[in-house]
């Protein structure tokens, strides 16, 4: 499988600050690819170096084997976190609009049925709802037909059935073998869509790998949780157990084990919960917060 986008030793500098620093990355082709990290980790002046926005210090940026120039902006396509729709314009007419700012587009109606926008064509930009926008501007995004799409904290302020109706869009989005490059603060988000992700920290790059590679590489044990009330402080203490606000954290090896040893201490296991580490745990563990409290 070949690189949509490689980025190599890329280096971004603001006087005493280096926002990026020496990162380097690879995005497959057809792959939908996330880039995570708390607020001032570097990732925003990442992805506008890799959409061409701002000019890096010292590195490079390629799309398929070929430096960034100025025509990027006709082949990629970019939903922005924050997008100002013109006022007065119906749905259908934003998408006339922005298709007359390229030299090629997609054919209309499929765009309006990828991105299910039949149903409000005709409303005013100003009346749609959270998860109507966020379908227009994904349509916007792609209405140049480009290979490549960032998709910047797409489903921010959505219910939680809005972003799993944007989470389909973007996987039949991704069987067209599009290329996804995603920021998000969402960690069930990031590994519902991405194959491979790269957190950042401080402009550097703390760890990459898909997501089961990095869950295997930093953890083995899985979590039992039990309601404070039901264990004693003595237990608690003896075992070294961890007190939460209402409940105990037990981490094992050995889930059948553990389970034989509370009930013979006589632990009721009314309330028991059982949780292998998913990527909020990777991001707490490798930066100390998780990331939407870093937000």
């Amino acid at each position: 499988m070949s690189a949509a986008v490689s980025v190599l030793s890329l280096c971004k500098h603001y006087k005493d600050v280096s926002a990026v620093d020496n990162v380097s990355f690879e995005v497959q082709e057809g792959h939908c690819f996330g880039l995570l990290g708390p607020n001032g980790a570097g990732k925003t002046t990442t992805i506008e170096i890799m959409e061409g926005i701002i000019s890096a210090s010292s590195g490079q940026v390629l799309y398929q084997g070929q430096l960034v120039d100025k025509q990027i902006s006709q082949q990629i396509g970019i939903q922005f976190q924050h997008t100002a729709l013109q006022d007065y314009l119906t749905v259908k007419e934003t998408l006339n609009l922005f298709a007359s700012f390229y030299q090629n587009t997609v054919d209309q109606a499929h765009l309006i049925e990828l991105c299910d926008l039949s149903d409000f064509l005709e409303r005013d930009n100003r009346l749609l709802s959270g998860g109507q926008r966020q379908r227009l501007l994904l349509a916007l995004a792609l209405i140049n037909d480009p290979q490549i799409i960032f998709l910047d904290e797409p489903t921010t302020g959505l219910d939680p059935q809005a972003r799993r109706n944007f989470w389909q869009l973007i996987k039949n989005i991704k069987a067209q073998n599009k290329t996804i490059i995603l920021t998000t603060h969402y960690m069930d988000e990031a590994e519902q869509l991405c194959d491979d992700i790269v957190i950042m920290d401080k402009g550097k790059i703390i760890a990459q790998g898909t997501p089961n590679q990095l869950l295997a590489q930093h953890f083995e044990d899985v979590f039992i949780y039990l309601p404070q009330s039901q264990v004693s402080n003595e237990l608690i203490s003896e075992h070294g157990w961890i007190k939460l606000t209402d409940r105990i954290e037990i981490t094992s090896k050995n889930v059948e084990k553990t389970l034989t040893l509370l009930m013979g201490l006589g632990v009721s296991l009314d309330g028991l919960h059982v949780k292998s580490a998913n990527l909020d745990d990777l991001f707490l563990k490798l930066t100390g917060h998780s990331l939407q409290s870093s937000l």
